[in-house]
């Protein structure tokens, strides 16, 4: 077996080791999701939802409440609409057109996913803290929270692939987390959210972008298998 060939083998099991881990974890998101859905409809999270928000209220300040609602702003449908363009748009100067195809597709398929999932469950808001006005939209799930999650772990999943060093690659991924984390936080903090509206965001962004991940699998095997039999047709003419 020549070593080329012994590499793309290598490949094929690796893609598919996460094609399965990815293809596990989607459900056990979307059964927990299922679980929580059915919580929040029953009531049976409404003493967790006021106790986790009456907790973070007590870190009220007026710095603290100008950082939060910065850091908000960051999760809103203006900015991350902004920055989703540029995002692709720079993708795309660079050549990374897959890249940027599948970064569309999250982003779109996020924002889809929240209208549905809003438009299923109905929860009415909170009372906001801070004299804010509560926003149009349904409470559960946290569009904020969904969108943020999709875009920077969208993100940081695409530009991860590209970087070839570990530390890097771990620098990135926690800044991510922790910007997907602090605008759920906002959320509650503002009072904007109940917290399992916020957890749910995070659960049903982890089953899309698994989702995307598992079909992007999916085809870069297909594609590493196709590669694979038309070198060993070749190998066979030769």
């Amino acid at each position: 077996m020549s070593v080329a060939t012994s590499k793309r083998k290598r490949l094929l099991e690796i893609l598919s080791a996460w094609l399965t881990l990815g293809l596990l974890a989607a459900i056990a998101t979307l059964i927990f999701l299922g679980w929580l859905a059915d919580e929040v409809l029953e009531g049976s999270t409404r003493q967790f939802d006021d106790a986790t928000r009456a907790a973070v209220h007590t870190f009220a300040s007026p710095p603290m409440t100008l950082f939060m609602r910065a850091i908000s702003f960051l999760g809103s449908t203006e900015f991350l609409t902004v920055a989703s363009i540029i995002a692709i748009a720079l993708l795309a100067l660079r050549r990374w057109g897959r890249e940027a195809k599948l970064f569309a597709l999250t982003i779109i398929g996020a924002s889809i996913l929240n209208i549905t999932l809003k438009l299923a469950f109905q929860r009415p808001r909170p009372v906001p803290f801070f004299n804010l006005t509560a926003p149009e939209s349904f409470s559960f799930p946290s569009g904020h929270s969904l969108a943020s999650c999709c875009f920077f772990a969208g993100l940081a999943a695409i530009l991860s692939g590209r970087i070839k060093h570990k530390r890097p690659r771990m620098i990135l991924w926690t800044i991510a987390i922790i910007m997907f984390l602090l605008i759920g936080l906002s959320r509650i903090y503002l009072g904007v959210h109940y917290t399992t509206d916020v957890i749910a965001g995070f659960a049903a962004a982890s089953i899309w972008i698994l989702v995307v991940r598992y079909v992007e699998i999916v085809l870069t095997r297909r594609r590493k298998l196709r590669e694979q039999r038309a070198s060993q047709l070749q190998a066979q003419l030769d």
